[in-house]
């Protein structure tokens, strides 16, 4: 019998290039052109040209018509919104939000950590005449939004090393109220860790207060957050700690137990 071929033996080199392709629009990066790309893959502006035309066919790649550059495109996110469905924390956090915004009548966001962002997935909005603008496909950096917060203390209780999550040289301010300190970032991450939620007190958008609290799985391993967001005067701080901070801990609790959590 002849000897198992290793897995990396069957790779093909063509497919390995589409998807670097497709890993160099991370983090800030939108857009870019032939050459950059040429210049980060090391590879030829044909062949770079080429992937770039069957990412476009297929709707993983789209062309800015304006400037000529390439960003990605609208499958990527249904790729997206398919894993996510499929590991359950749509799915499961979708009842529970909605019982949220039945009990509050507030937005109730569900967010998940990517590298150093806060990517929002999912929101169940509130019937008032007065609301905050949705924040989903929005990334966020985790130092400064309470599903942040929330979820970056959790992952520092377990042993997580913050620098990981947040570079203290681009902690840059959104409003006056945003944490640009690393020291000042852990002593709000210990206030955290008593409350068992995070409060987002204008510090991304001036008039617009939010309370997060993180959910983990099965594996006790942190797999987002759901928060409640609204305009300040009606997230008071009053109403943070009698309500919306015990309910959104509950409903983070719930999510959690149904994703196999327990304490």
């Amino acid at each position: 019998m002849g000897k198992k071929r290793e897995k990396s033996e069957y790779t093909i080199q063509a497919v390995i290039n589409a998807l670097e392709l497709l890993e160099q629009f991370n983090g800030d990066v939108t857009e870019l052109g032939v050459t950059e790309l040429s210049k980060r893959l090391n590879l030829h502006k044909n062949n770079v040209f080429r992937l770039l035309a069957t990412l476009e066919s297929k709707g993983y790649i789209e062309q800015n018509k304006l400037n000529e550059n390439y960003r990605l495109g609208v499958k990527c996110l249904e790729l997206g919104q398919n894993y996510l469905k499929q590991s359950g924390l749509l799915r499961q956090a979708r009842p529970v939000m909605e019982d949220i915004v039945a009990k509050c009548n507030e937005n109730v966001y569900l967010s998940v950590l990517r590298g150093q962002k806060i990517v929002y997935i999912d929101v169940v909005e509130a019937n008032q005449p007065v609301r905050v603008v949705s924040r989903i496909g929005a990334q966020l950096p985790v130092y400064c939004c309470a599903s942040g917060k929330a979820q970056l203390a959790s992952l520092i209780e377990s042993g997580e090393e913050i620098e990981k999550y947040v570079n203290p040289r681009e902690m840059k301010p959104f409003t006056p109220n945003t944490i640009t300190s690393l020291d000042k970032l852990k002593e709000e991450l210990e206030k955290v860790k008593e409350l068992g939620y995070a409060i987002d007190d204008e510090e991304v958008d001036p008039g617009v207060r939010c309370v997060g609290a993180a959910i983990k799985d099965y594996t006790k391993r942190v797999v987002g957050a759901i928060s409640i967001s609204g305009p300040v005067n009606r997230i008071t701080f009053d109403r943070i700690k009698e309500e919306l901070g015990p309910i959104v801990v509950e409903g983070a609790r719930k999510i959690s137990e149904k994703l196999g959590y327990f304490i």
